[in-house]
């Protein structure tokens, strides 16, 4: 149970009113019907005294949501989207502040209520009576970080719900209803009926919550995603054996999302499920580097093989470090930190222009086997200035570059 959290009425209404004005969408009011109520994240958040720099805001109206929307965006001067004209769902952007207004399609609020995801999502404010209605323990849940449905119904009506659960867990520190639990294991694959765009927006929403080590663990045992045997593969980690110490929080923050999305796909599964090439690529490379190194002890990697690994992983060796044997963690991570230990950052002392301009090379293979060989040589402090890069580049033009008869 959460002690920072409002329970009494009164003051969650206050804290309501108030956060409206500070947010500064109370001029729009004026402008709904009677029996318009809030509901949703925005009033969750402000129960919890979550503060979110992206505002979002979801109102119903009895009726006409698409024509109030647009006299409001007119009114204000604001960008105005139609979502969905059947439905009467449209969105109004001004600045931060997202806010979507949908038509009631029951009869009654409460008959409203219960068609939403999870009963933490499921409390009303109700303008013109300026009360709350929980008709669905919303409340007591919140108070107990308890993820519940309404109605499973619910759920498979719109299958991405099921992969929401592992964002409140990630983003809230919630639990979920065993109940729940049940339920997802045995629909889970009915996320494959869900959009692939869908799907990737919530995963990035998961790895990059406050809590998503506990989410990915749970992704994970219940194999939401995965064929039975997905997890056997030994790339993927037990992640609950792990200590993320080493990393400061920004390190946190920047590196450990990706290590967490390469925990639950495979590189086949992140383009199935339309990741970015980088991060496809970044996953390939994290993937090769581990198996290299569970045949190899870093200590017997050779030169240009230590060097390959860090000029390959140096943009993101954080996401690297926890597939390393634990001694070997910190250290790599406090070199890393050194922006100019040339063998975590290779770099060089000449660059391609200097070189084609001063030896008649073009641009090929060649240019970029002799950048890479002065650049390890750097990285070892076998090189120390210009000249000397020079000299080392001539002699290995000398060897290794093509003879013409």
């Amino acid at each position: 149970m959460k002690n920072n959290i409002l329970t009494d009425h009164t003051l969650i209404i206050n804290e309501l009113e108030k956060r409206i004005k500070f947010h500064n969408w109370n001029y729009i009011l004026p402008f709904l019907p009677k029996g318009s109520y809030l509901v949703g994240g925005y009033i969750r958040d402000t129960i919890l005294g979550r503060v979110n720099q992206e505002v979002d805001v979801d109102i119903v109206v009895p009726f006409n949501a698409v024509e109030i929307g647009k006299k409001i965006s007119d009114n204000i001067e604001s960008k105005f989207i139609i979502l969905d004209q059947k439905r009467g769902v449209v969105r109004i952007i001004l600045n931060h502040i997202s806010i979507d207004i949908a038509n009631q399609v029951s009869s009654t609020i409460e008959g409203d209520l219960r068609t939403r995801d999870f009963s933490i999502n499921s409390i009303a404010f109700l303008f013109d009576k300026n009360n709350l209605f929980d008709p669905f323990n919303g409340l007591k849940d919140l108070e107990f970080s308890l993820i519940r449905t309404n109605s499973e119904i619910n759920l498979l009506n719109d299958p991405l719900r099921i992969l929401r659960c592992f964002r409140f867990v990630s983003e809230l520190n919630f639990k979920i209803d065993p109940k729940l639990i049940t339920f997802i294991k045995k629909n889970k694959g009915k996320l494959y009926l869900v959009a692939k765009e869908r799907i990737n927006y919530e995963i990035h929403k998961i790895v990059n919550g406050s809590n998503a080590l506990a989410a990915v663990v749970l992704i994970k045992k219940i194999n939401i995603f995965g064929s039975d045997h997905l997890y056997e593969d030994s790339f993927f980690l037990d992640l609950k054996k792990i200590t993320y110490t080493e990393l400061n929080q920004e390190e946190k923050e920047k590196f450990l999302p990706l290590f967490f999305v390469a925990q639950i796909f495979d590189a086949v599964s992140l383009e199935k499920f339309k990741f970015s090439k980088s991060e496809i690529a970044k996953t390939k490379l994290l993937r090769k580097w581990h198996f290299y190194l569970k045949d190899k002890n870093i200590a017997q990697l050779n030169e240009l093989d230590r060097f390959t690994l860090h000029q390959e992983l140096e943009m993101f060796l954080p996401s690297f470090i926890f597939y390393l044997p634990q001694k070997h963690r910190l250290d790599w991570l406090n070199r890393w930190r050194d922006k100019d230990d040339k063998l975590f950052h290779p770099s060089n002392l000449l660059n391609g222009d200097v070189i084609k301009k001063k030896f008649e090379i073009e641009d090929g293979p060649i240019l970029g086997e002799l950048l890479k060989y002065l650049s390890k040589e750097l990285a070892y402090k076998r090189l120390n200035n210009f000249d000397e890069a020079i000299y080392k580049a001539k002699q290995w033009i000398e060897q290794n570059a093509p003879k013409c008869d």
